[in-house]
């Protein structure tokens, strides 16, 4: 898989990773850039220290979506206080 960004795209992605404050986001954005580069799964993997299924998930997130923040929501609070 090689150079499905456009170069607009990836300078877009290559700016957002240096003005963002967010490790998480910053390792998806260079996860994709790595992707683009045709950096094989297990390559990224272990350049960010991440399982590729999490890699492979959060590029095909990107892609039909473009989605990098981890918004899932969480879960409900399981403590009460009291």
């Amino acid at each position: 898989m090689k150079n499905f960004l456009i170069n607009q795209e990836r300078a877009s992605l290559t700016k957002q990773h240096k003005e963002e404050r967010d490790g998480r986001v910053r390792d998806r954005i260079k996860g994709v850039l790595l992707r683009d580069e045709s950096w094989t799964w297990m390559q990224i993997s272990r350049a960010l220290l991440l399982f590729e299924e999490m890699l492979r998930k959060h590029l095909a997130d990107y892609q039909t979506s473009k989605k990098l923040k981890p918004e899932n929501g969480g879960s409900k609070e399981k403590l009460s206080f009291k």
